[in-house]
């Protein structure tokens, strides 16, 4: 597997392992997600990217190696501190990280992303305001509190790194990438409709790519997600969603997109994964794979190599993004 330098984290595979193994998104029993977590080592995945929320995720990855993780394997987890009473996130950041640390069974985490959204102070959401302490992190929250926590938990030696998911308010991610003291990694939305799905509560564009070049001319990792954007980019969602739901609106976009690939000969998922394997300033790609089916469906799209820059255009033309 071709590999890339994940900023401070330095070479890792092109895909990772991500929380689809967790019972999450779709059925998989606990056999399949720890045969899962095998396969994907044995291939040359060399991340595991688990959360607290990814349900059983970081339980399976612990009996899958039961402590003894391989050798050059990292491991990342996360945690959506959303805005605490002041002075309160570092207790609750650390509380977070141990009880990862203890599902899956390891002495350190390798990246310890702050999974909230981050928003400017004053800043309003078009969707979920009245909740947004629950799911994002104001500014000052961030600077004051969460980065001096983050470098408290390097200094115990509980995580060797932290980063961002960069998929809130793109003008605050920005700020926080051209911060004095940057995340090492930001995880960013890499899919052809340039779409974060029902994870999107701003009314602001996304702006995914903008995001990713200006973490990578920062000098930092920028890790891709949602590739097939929660099912849209498949052939199929494999879970209920409500007709108004984001991403059942997302799914009957792609319309054309499925259509493209049916004249291709080519499964969408595919295709998906394989065009944003394909795009520049993503260092590697998060599999939310449920099985060693859909793993091995990914495994190809990154052994097949980028798309050329006519079939790439092809994709484009389609106007999803």
């Amino acid at each position: 597997m071709r590999t890339a330098t994940l900023g401070k984290l330095g070479d890792v595979s092109r895909l990772c392992l991500g929380g689809g193994i967790g019972q999450i998104w779709g059925e998989t029993t606990a056999e399949e997600a720890r045969a899962t977590v095998h396969a994907a080592v044995d291939a040359g995945i060399t991340v595991i990217d688990c959360a607290p929320m990814y349900r059983n995720a970081e339980r399976f990855v612990g009996e899958a190696f039961a402590g003894r993780p391989p050798q050059g394997v990292k491991f990342t987890t996360k945690h959506q501190l959303g805005t605490p009473a002041p002075g309160a996130a570092a207790a609750a950041l650390e509380a977070s990280v141990d009880a990862s640390l203890a599902a899956m069974r390891l002495e350190r985490i390798d990246l310890f992303f702050l999974h909230s959204n981050i928003h400017r102070d004053g800043f309003t959401y078009a969707f979920g305001d009245s909740a947004k302490a629950q799911f994002s992190t104001d500014w000052t929250t961030y600077a004051a509190e969460v980065i001096p926590a983050m470098q408290a938990l390097q200094a115990k030696g509980k995580i060797a790194h932290w980063g961002i998911t960069g998929i809130g308010v793109p003008s605050a991610v920005l700020d926080a990438i051209a911060h004095e003291t940057k995340p090492a990694v930001v995880q960013v939305i890499a899919n052809l409709m340039d779409s974060p799905g029902a994870l999107k509560r701003y009314a602001e564009p996304a702006r995914p790519r903008e995001v990713a070049a200006a973490a990578k001319a920062a000098g930092l990792g920028v890790m891709g997600i949602r590739a097939v954007q929660a099912g849209a980019l498949t052939a199929a969602v494999d879970r209920e969603l409500s007709a108004n739901n984001p991403d059942r609106l997302d799914y009957e976009r792609a319309a054309p997109f499925r259509a493209l690939c049916q004249r291709w000969g080519a499964d969408p998922a595919y295709v998906a994964h394989r065009y944003a394997l394909s795009l520049p300033n993503y260092d590697t790609l998060v599999l939310g794979v449920k099985n060693r089916a859909e793993l091995a469906m990914g495994l190809k799209a990154e052994a097949d190599g980028p798309y050329s820059a006519e079939e790439m255009g092809e994709i484009d033309t389609l106007g999803l993004a």
